[in-house]
């Protein structure tokens, strides 16, 4: 249903876009009030909301098809299709929003439910950590996301994107405004917000130095991991740089004229791209190469978005979900008939005994390598590479994209060859399905045929020769222009990228795929020609050792002095105050006990006893009266003459 809907919307901004009027819709609500002012809401339909809809809701879609048979078995299937709808629900509601806050509620509802998918099997240790980092990293750049969203509505009075009257806080006007204020040090307060902004698509999109949750999110199931690295939360950061693009792209004035946030976007971008393509040169479990390739693609987008704008961006971002899909379902495919192993190393020969999950794996390995012509991933990485070329301020993210390129087919060249090729180094698979690997059911490898077709199809809407995506996203009519792709620059650029690609993957063949692995205990040939550089990429750079030695390490022992602070200071002292004013409390009640109480009850007890004594002396009998008289007149005649006869 998500998916008819998306598709009736794409079609609805497609009409609209043909036709050359506003493919923008948007409907705004109060969602409450304080005071005389109102929190607005709002839904904003427009090209760049539609085709993230439809994107997300059919590759959603398979992915759900697919979980239905790797998920059949789990105890808890209920729960995981509740969760899952949730985290796709939350993500289409994001691509929708026309209001920061809107987006930002349903950017936290994405990264709460990824918690729970990534820690899913919870039983399981590393799980339980994985879905903890990934939730505490993310929050990092939510932090910063926050303060953006908080200063840009100091500044412009609204977080609604765009209104009727052109008041939104994208629009023009309010952009004009922002880029025209200094924020100090040189820099417009437009792309202080937007730096801030884009400090949340690093968590999201696990760019460096943010990157390290995402392999660990390997640890949820492969069904989570596809949607995740695929077409929602990771694609979330990459979505949100283009939506509000107008803020990142914004030039200041005076001192801050020439600097604006997409310098730092690029650069990001183009380092992770490279970054995480090294570390996935030496990894051996088949999810975590897939998943530090996803970190690198984003980086790739990222490096699109900077430098040659919301298209080029995007148009990898879509390409890129499709063959990621791909990538993640048949890696599980792979990992079901191989009885949960996800060891390259003990796998290989799987090409006999899994002919759809391989066929359809060579698709999406060649898609994200970027083979020329063919595949989408081919077009829509060129239109990065392009873009940077042509970028006047630096010549460094084109050179490090072009290197990005070379590894990628290098190391899904590397994987395949241990996956697939040679021969079957794994243990037996047991006595449920055979010594051997098996094919994954029908519910499982329909979804790949579908998805290997698109990752060969879909990059033919954004060639050269024919930029229907990009004309799409400007709500303008494409036409076939064949001599576009015929100018020398864009064939130039295109032998460049195609030459590096196959260098990449024949240095991959003739290190893997000649002579395949013996056994699972053989080394790596890089490990054996670089011990040195493959224990560094294997170890990920040390970048979650040096967290743990300074960030973690740090964060713990400030821990334990505020821990300390809390229990023996701020508790001391409040048992200090406590303490002393039992004391009192008990000096008052020994005062009020003892001084007060029994003074004055002892007092009035003698006044009683001497009550009684008066008035037994006054009984109304005569002769008591005269014997005390006589007594006391005795006694006073006898202290009289005592006192004579002392005289």
């Amino acid at each position: 249903l998500a998916f008819l809907l998306s598709l009736c919307a794409f079609a609805h901004t497609l009409r609209f876009g043909g036709a050359g009027g506003v493919a923008r819709q948007t409907l705004n609500f109060p969602w409450f009030m304080f005071g005389d002012d109102a929190v607005w809401l709002g839904w904003v339909l427009d090209p760049l909301g539609a085709v993230m809809l439809v994107m997300v809701s059919f590759v959603g879609l398979l992915i759900f098809i697919y979980s239905v048979g790797y998920m059949a078995h789990d105890e808890n299937f209920t729960r995981f299709f509740c969760f899952l709808s949730l985290f796709a629900a939350a993500m289409l509601g994001l691509v929708i929003a026309n209001s920061l806050l809107l987006l930002f509620m349903c950017w936290e509802l994405v990264g709460l439910t990824s918690y729970l998918l990534i820690g899913f099997w919870y039983h399981k240790p590393s799980a339980a950590a994985a879905a903890k980092k990934a939730f505490i990293t993310t929050r990092v750049g939510d932090i910063a996301f926050f303060v953006g969203m908080i200063w840009l509505y100091a500044r412009t009075g609204t977080l609604i994107f765009y209104q009727p009257n052109g008041g939104g806080c994208l629009e023009p006007l309010a952009v004009g405004r922002l880029a025209a204020q200094s924020a100090g040090l040189g820099v417009a307060v437009s792309t202080g917000i937007a730096l801030l902004l884009f400090a949340g698509a690093i968590g999201k999109s696990g760019q460096v130095p943010l990157h390290v949750w995402l392999p660990d999110a390997m640890e949820g199931p492969t069904p989570v991991s596809a949607l995740i690295h695929a077409a929602t939360m990771v694609a979330a950061g990459v979505f949100l740089v283009a939506r509000v693009y107008p803020l990142m792209a914004a030039h200041g004035v005076g001192a801050a004229a020439e600097t604006t946030a997409l310098e730092v976007v690029a650069w990001v971008g183009a380092i992770t791209a490279v970054f995480a393509a090294l570390i996935a040169v030496a990894q051996n479990d088949i999810k975590r190469i897939l998943a530090y390739s996803t970190v690198s693609q984003l980086g790739y987008m990222m490096l699109g978005l900077g430098v040659g704008g919301v298209a080029v961006g995007m148009f990898h971002l879509i390409t890129h979900a499709f063959f990621k899909a791909l990538l993640f379902l048949g890696s599980g495919s792979v990992i079901h008939g191989c009885h949960e192993e996800q060891d390259i190393r003990r796998m290989g020969g799987l090409r006999r005994c899994m002919p759809v999950t391989f066929a359809t794996y060579a698709v999406g390995m060649l898609a994200l390598a970027g083979v020329p012509l063919v595949f989408s991933g081919f077009w829509s990485k060129d239109e990065i590479l392009h873009a940077a070329f042509g970028w006047k301020v630096s010549s460094g993210p084109f050179y490090l994209g072009l290197f990005g390129v070379l590894l990628t087919a290098f190391y899904m060249t590397r994987q395949v060859c241990y996956v697939f090729f040679g021969s079957y180094r794994g243990a037996a698979h047991g006595a449920g399905h055979g010594p051997a690997p098996h094919e994954s059911p029908a519910v499982m490898t329909l979804p790949l045929v579908v998805l290997a077709a698109f990752a060969i199809l879909l990059g033919f809407v954004g060639t050269p020769a024919w930029p229907w995506f990009q004309e799409y996203l400007n709500g303008a009519r494409a036409s076939v222009e064949v001599r576009h792709l015929l100018q020398s620059e864009v064939l130039g650029l295109m032998l460049v990228s195609a030459v590096v690609v196959f260098a990449g993957l024949g240095l991959g063949w003739i290190w893997y795929g000649r002579k395949p692995a013996a056994s699972a205990d053989q080394p790596d040939v890089l490990e054996c020609k670089q011990p040195g550089l493959f224990a560094v990429l294997h170890n990920k750079f040390f970048v979650d050792e040096f967290y743990e030695a300074t960030v973690i390490r740090w964060n713990a022992g400030w821990a334990s002095i505020c821990d300390w602070l809390d229990r023996w200071i701020w508790d001391g002292a409040v048992q200090l105050v406590a303490y002393v004013v039992l004391g009192f409390s008990w000096l008052n009640r020994l005062f009020d006990e003892y001084v007060i109480n029994l003074g004055f009850d002892e007092g009035c007890s003698r006044i009683r006893r001497g009550g009684r004594v008066m008035a037994a002396l006054q009984n109304g009998r005569v002769q008591n009266y005269l014997r005390v008289i006589g007594l006391a007149l005795t006694a006073f005649l006898l202290l009289l003459s005592w006192g004579c006869v002392h005289s």
